[in-house]
């Protein structure tokens, strides 16, 4: 067997509304290779000295930083954009993060919007880690649909150094995941495990309990020598106990595991 040097890594947003020091606990119970830090409204999630702490402690690298994109941390690490990427960047160097992922804009945020794409290039120039832009989707209401993010929600329409794939994300879009993850090519940096069913809402299920191609494309990683990480970014939400919950992350890094293994030199399609 062939094993990828891909990491296979916990997002923090997973074990939401659990903490950030719960999600540390869980991945090295269950053997992740890392975590994502989702930076929220959690203040462990924004402070690096705690976070350090977590890492030392559990003995978890932390392999990403995703930085506060989110409608619900606008005022988290300053209201200004570009100052949130800056602390970003400055707490993956700090903590050994190869990857910061980051969303487009919101159209609404329109002085972002026109300078992203030259800001994120100006920005990756600066440092070693990369800046990874994900997919995202429109927002959908009944038979309506809003497109929210600019330039695009689709980033693949647009030219930036390193990406990450979603596949939660490309579910609720209604786009094919192995066409978008091959629009990527060699920029394809870093990869938001999840499944979704199509829905409007996004989903982010345990994968191989949806419709999108998980195991196919952690079948690719395998043959074609990846070496960013895999993040397993699930809704556990409705996990009925810390057991339950628990359960679910142990299978999805188990399905990710199994399907990153690949018969050395057999290629698949």
């Amino acid at each position: 067997m062939r094993i990828p040097d891909a990491k296979v890594a916990l997002s923090t947003a997973s074990v939401y509304p659990e903490s950030t020091a719960t999600a540390f606990e869980i991945a090295a119970r269950l053997g992740y290779d890392g975590v994502e830090v989702m930076v929220w409204t959690d203040p462990v999630s924004q402070d690096i000295a705690a976070l350090r702490r977590l890492s030392d402690y559990h003995q978890v690298p932390i392999l990403a930083v995703h930085a506060p994109c989110l409608l619900i941390t606008q005022r988290v690490w300053s209201t200004d954009p570009w100052v949130k990427l800056q602390r970003a960047r400055t707490a993956a160097e700090k903590l050994g993060a190869s990857t910061v992922v980051v969303h487009p804009p919101f159209r609404w945020q329109r002085s972002y919007a026109r300078d992203f794409i030259r800001g994120i290039w100006r920005m990756s120039g600066e440092t070693d880690v990369r800046f990874a832009v994900e997919n995202m989707y429109p927002w959908r209401y009944r038979d309506r649909e809003m497109l929210a993010y600019a330039p695009d929600w689709d980033v693949t329409n647009d030219d930036y150094r390193h990406y990450t794939v979603d596949l939660s994300h490309t579910s609720t879009s209604r786009v094919d995941a192995l066409q978008m993850v091959d629009r990527m090519g060699d920029r394809l940096a870093h990869i938001h495990l999840a499944d979704g069913n199509g829905s409007a809402k996004d989903e982010h299920l345990v994968p191989g309990r949806g419709k999108q191609p998980c195991a196919e494309l952690l079948e690719r990683l395998a043959v074609s020598g990846f070496d960013g990480h895999v993040v397993i970014e699930v809704n556990t939400r409705r996990a009925m106990s810390a057991a339950e919950r628990e359960a679910d992350l142990a299978e999805a890094l188990a399905f990710t595991r199994l399907h990153l293994a690949s018969p050395t030199g057999v290629p698949r399609s």
